[in-house]
């Protein structure tokens, strides 16, 4: 009776093995995780008023702006808030705050989402074969009787030339090229429709968004803004870092440039350069400005905005 017991365990135990090794082993179908911005625009829009929340469509994207209202007695400008890559108009930075604290000084704001990072971001060179790499080598040809019985064999090199290796950058160009011009279909959509409520338009613009502006607007655009306020503003390249200091001397907006002490060494090693072709070239509404502490600090966001209001009211 144990026997038959055993003989029927055994016989369902190969029968399944049997049906497993039967089906198609395939491996599990890959997910996606959701990207940042899609994140961003869910929180965004389960947290906040959806009456400040206006989306736009630059294109064939749809992305999310926060509209906020002056309320002043005095109606003075729109105020574009676009903050640092991979980072929200809602961050603790200095956005969150100036887009409600400029309405008590009579500017209505937008504060935009950024684009996402294309890390994979590549340019396909086109391969064109060189003349050289066409043509046969002195080396390829075919030797005569009368060279080859004069041909002596030439000593070897001792010591090979050295060959050097430029550093690589962790953001290349393409990705920060790629990340410019979605940066700026959006900023133009926005551009557009703030263009339907005033003409006095200012631009405060965080880190890389606001390197990628300056030298969007050192190009002369049709877009015209009355003044340009960069926080920190930066490029995660090397040679682009170096060039954006003469590029802040050539825009045409008024400029103010705000940083902090405890910023990165790539923006504080390159004031002094701004400075000296700001002087250069001639910029006279060019102004640098310091801010000591946390950027986080609620002081610190008071002494920003009183920075900001100070510098237009010189304006307009």
């Amino acid at each position: 009776m144990l026997f038959l017991r055993f003989l029927k365990g055994a016989f369902y135990i190969q029968l399944s093995c049997a049906l497993l090794l039967a089906n198609p082993i395939s491996a599990a179908e890959h997910i996606a995780p959701p990207s940042l911005s899609s994140i961003e625009n869910s929180d965004i829009e389960r947290l906040l008023p959806s009456d400040e929340i206006k989306p736009i469509l630059a294109g064939e994207t749809e992305f999310l702006s926060l509209y906020s209202e002056y309320m002043s007695s005095n109606f003075r400008g729109i105020v574009i808030l676009i903050p640092d890559w991979h980072s929200s108009p809602t961050n603790n930075s200095g956005m969150s705050y100036l887009r409600k604290e400029l309405n008590y000084l009579g500017y209505s704001t937008y504060a935009m989402t950024v684009p996402d990072i294309d890390w994979q971001a590549s340019k396909m060179a086109e391969a064109t074969p060189n003349e050289a790499d066409t043509a046969p080598s002195k080396a390829e040809e075919p030797a005569s009787p009368d060279t080859a019985t004069n041909a002596q064999p030439q000593p070897a090199k001792i010591k090979e030339e050295p060959h050097y290796v430029n550093a690589i950058e962790k953001v290349t160009d393409d990705i920060l090229d790629n990340y410019k011009i979605n940066l700026i279909s959006r900023f133009n959509a926005l551009y557009q429709t703030a263009m339907e409520d005033s003409s006095n338009i200012v631009v405060i613009a965080q880190g890389t968004s606001a390197g990628v502006l300056l030298e969007y607007y050192a190009d002369f655009p049709d877009e015209r803004v009355e003044a340009f306020i960069s926080l920190s503003s930066y490029l995660p390249n090397t040679k682009r870092n170096e060039s954006l200091n003469q590029t802040a001397s050539l825009v045409t907006p008024a400029l103010l440039d705000i940083y902090y002490a405890n910023d990165s060494t790539d923006i504080l090693m390159s004031l002094k350069n701004r400075q000296r072709w700001v002087d250069r070239n001639a910029k006279f509404d060019y102004r640098q400005r310091q801010l000591f502490g946390l950027r986080d600090q609620p002081d610190q966001h008071a002494r920003l905005t009183k920075e900001i209001d100070g510098f237009l009211r010189r304006l307009f």
